[in-house]
């Protein structure tokens, strides 16, 4: 019988999730108010992407990064992204580490990926709206 995490451990899980949750809303936000989803189309098309994925890559990221804000089934949210994120970083792989190179490196996709990952492994944490308390897969 596995021993459940203590409050702080819990709190600390939760504290991951909401941020994670955050950046992932960050990232879908970026295409619609920055480089607005036509604009990402465009770009998933000149990497080598059907275009039309823009629109449900942005839903997914929005959808996924509130459902681990509010704890919704965060384990398998966190690991549906985890694609999503992986082929953005094979994008920028031939760009450098640093995000901030000429055209976007890697570090930044790679570090959501981890995370989401990570998340999946550890828990929901504490204050979830639906926990998920099963690993899909058992390691």
């Amino acid at each position: 019988m596995s021993k459940q995490p203590d409050q702080s451990t819990q709190v600390g899980i939760s504290i991951l999730r909401v941020s994670l949750g955050i950046m992932w809303i960050a990232h879908a936000l970026l295409k619609l108010l920055v480089f607005t989803l036509p604009g990402t189309a465009q770009f998933f098309q000149s990497v080598g992407f059907p275009g039309f994925l823009a629109y449900p890559v942005f839903a997914v990221e929005l959808l996924g990064g509130m459902a681990l804000v509010i704890g919704f089934y965060a384990r398998q949210v966190s690991l549906v992204l985890v694609p999503v994120m992986l082929a953005a970083a094979s994008v920028h792989f031939g760009n450098g580490w640093v995000f901030t190179s000429p055209n976007g490196g890697w570090e930044y996709p790679i570090f959501l990926t981890v995370a989401s990952v990570s998340l999946w492994l550890i828990g929901d944490g504490a204050f979830t709206i639906r926990r998920s308390d099963r690993l899909i897969l058992s390691i």
